[in-house]
């Protein structure tokens, strides 16, 4: 399975996937959105930055998912993932739980293999404007 994430580009999460400063994606909801329980360990994950093509390309190492959690479990979550090489959050941690407490479902990505690619725009049609992640089965089926 594909897997498109849509990054905020004044964050330069691309750079840091790159980089090695980043090796986990995570995603907070407040409700079961893709890629809930629609990713694996083995799919791929094309990152591109809001309104631009898609640049990199990293593999699933491991997927790690929490539903409901407390905000000790949240702590927990922030201070084992949080860091540079981890999750690399670009808010302090203080501020990161304030917000991810209002969620109840995180989902902790574990990248590999991560690479520059040739830049390709996509076909977001029919997944939303907004949408933040597509599960595309193949890529090349939404490649412009």
């Amino acid at each position: 399975m594909h897997h498109i994430a849509i990054l905020k580009k004044e964050w330069h999460l691309d750079k840091k996937i790159l980089s090695g400063e980043k090796k986990i994606e995570s995603r907070w909801y407040k409700a079961k959105y893709p890629p809930w329980n629609k990713i694996k360990k083995g799919d791929s994950v094309y990152f591109k930055n809001a309104g631009e093509p898609v640049t990199v390309k990293a593999n699933v190492e491991k997927v790690v998912q929490f539903d409901h959690y407390s905000n000790e479990q949240l702590l927990e979550i922030i201070q084992r993932y949080g860091g540079v090489g981890g999750i690399n959050f670009v808010s302090p941690p203080e501020e990161v739980f304030q917000w991810a407490k209002t969620r109840k479902y995180c989902i902790l990505i574990f990248l590999s293999d991560h690479q520059k690619i040739q830049p390709f725009f996509i076909n977001k049609e029919g997944f939303g404007s907004a949408c933040a992640w597509m599960c595309v089965g193949d890529v090349e089926k939404i490649r412009q």
